[in-house]
């Protein structure tokens, strides 16, 4: 039997104060995190292949993607060592650096598997960037104390808090489906032939 709770951050005070709020619910346990404006087709799907990294490293695992330079200014990026393939142990987070002040173009994407040590830091973590509890502040610290990983997924991930990026993932999603694909190739080349 699943047991399913609602946690409600009552004011925004930041992805990492949301996920304060949940610490009661989830005890000592290790957990994830998905948010829900990141969409990711893969196969086998991304949280099972972070489970995987967590199973043979132990510790926290976040997704990452590459992002052009031009770009990180919308994501927090890392700095790590290379410890396997599309695994690096994270050394240094920064929350949406200019371009020249990147320690890399590996952002963090919205999947995280987490232990319960991350709450005592979010308790003591200030408000940063926004003057919201950042997680990415948290994991920095955690970093310090515990292995950090990022692991490069394999799959295709959509930002569906862009709005071009939730059409993009609707449009995705809905030609891998056999009863709709034929039709929205027909419209697609229509709109396309028209222009």
């Amino acid at each position: 039997m699943v047991r399913v709770v609602a946690v409600r951050q009552k004011e925004p005070k930041g992805l990492g104060h949301a996920i304060l709020c949940a610490r009661e619910a989830v005890g000592e346990e290790p957990f994830a995190v998905l948010l829900g404006d990141d969409i990711v087709a893969a196969d086998p799907p991304c949280l099972a292949q972070m489970i995987e990294v967590s199973r043979q490293r132990g510790g926290g695992v976040i997704a990452l993607q590459r992002v052009p330079e031009t770009e990180t200014h919308l994501y927090g990026v890392i700095r790590g060592e290379k410890v396997g393939e599309r695994i690096y142990q994270i050394t240094e987070m920064v929350e949406k650096p200019k371009p020249d002040q990147a320690p890399s173009n590996l952002a963090v994407i919205g999947r995280y598997i987490l232990p319960s040590e991350i709450f005592p830091i979010l308790e003591n973590t200030p408000p940063g960037k926004g003057g919201e509890i950042q997680l990415t502040d948290a994991l920095q610290e955690l970093a310090r104390k515990m292995p950090l990983y990022g692991y490069e997924f394999v799959g295709d991930r959509y930002d569906a808090g862009d709005k071009v990026g939730y059409l993009e993932a609707n449009i995705a999603f809905a030609l891998k489906r056999p009863e709709m694909a034929e039709k929205l190739r027909g419209f697609i080349a229509n709109i396309l032939g028209g222009s």
